[in-house]
């Protein structure tokens, strides 16, 4: 698939629906991929840590979750079609695989948010196949027995929900080992299936403006705000160079 190079972190060009396409073709092969799913706050974090930024170059899947990185790439003249939410997609994926056909493992959150988010789907679809549930706070010794619950169920698709840049960087670290087809970092989306945490309305979605929503619910989110500007500048006085 045709990249995006937007400050050095490699964007597959892909709509929603191209990206569920591809991730079905990963179930059936027997090598793990990784799949990211960087808004503009995870690329800029990239743009500042080399090292993070080739492990999201490394994923076989990395798509626009946030509307600020399709802003960028019409900056750069390599217009990404469509946003493409880490939610969305794990949220099509459950549909489209909510018959049992593959397996699912929950990895991430506080304490129970996992345990609640598989009893909501579960509400929705009887028949999804739910092989295994970790909360997303451990140390050393339990981060063993997690990483040997998730080898023993080998689960087709491993949701690892620990947040950036701490997800990316377990999945890299594990995924050759973990007997998982398909390792998706997808942020807080636990939070979002267990009733946590309220997705923004539609009307915002649509109009790309996700973000102030969340700002109005949550004021004390402004400073992490502050890097969406940043980010936009940056792009347009950058380009496409690493530093």
């Amino acid at each position: 698939m045709e990249k995006i190079n937007i400050l050095g972190v490699n964007v597959d060009n892909v709509t929603m629906d191209a990206a569920v396409c591809k991730v079905l073709d990963f179930l059936n092969e027997d090598v793990p991929h990784a799949v990211f799913t960087p808004n503009s706050e995870i690329i800029m974090s990239a743009y500042n840590d080399e090292e993070f930024c080739r492990q999201l170059n490394d994923a076989s899947l990395v798509v626009p979750d946030g509307i600020g990185v399709v802003y960028a790439s019409r900056i750069l003249k390599a217009p990404l079609p469509e946003r493409v939410a880490g939610f969305d997609l794990a949220t099509n994926l459950i549909k489209k695989l909510s018959g049992g056909q593959k397996s699912f493992y929950f990895f991430g959150g506080k304490p129970g948010i996992a345990e609640k988010a598989k009893e909501n789907l579960l509400s929705q679809y009887p028949s999804l196949n739910i092989c295994g549930l970790s909360d997303g706070y451990y140390d050393e010794e339990k981060e063993k027995l997690i990483i040997e619950d998730i080898k023993q169920k080998k689960p087709d698709i491993l949701f690892v929900c620990l947040g950036a840049p701490k997800q990316e960087k377990w999945i890299n670290k594990y995924k050759n080992e973990l007997g998982a087809k398909v390792l998706m970092g997808i942020g807080g989306s636990l939070d979002v299936f267990a009733g946590n945490v309220e997705r923004a309305p539609q009307f915002y979605r649509n109009h790309g403006i996700e973000w102030l929503y969340r700002l109005l619910k949550q004021p004390s989110r402004f400073v992490r705000m502050l890097a969406l500007p940043k980010f936009g500048l940056t792009v347009l006085f950058k380009g496409k160079r690493l530093r």
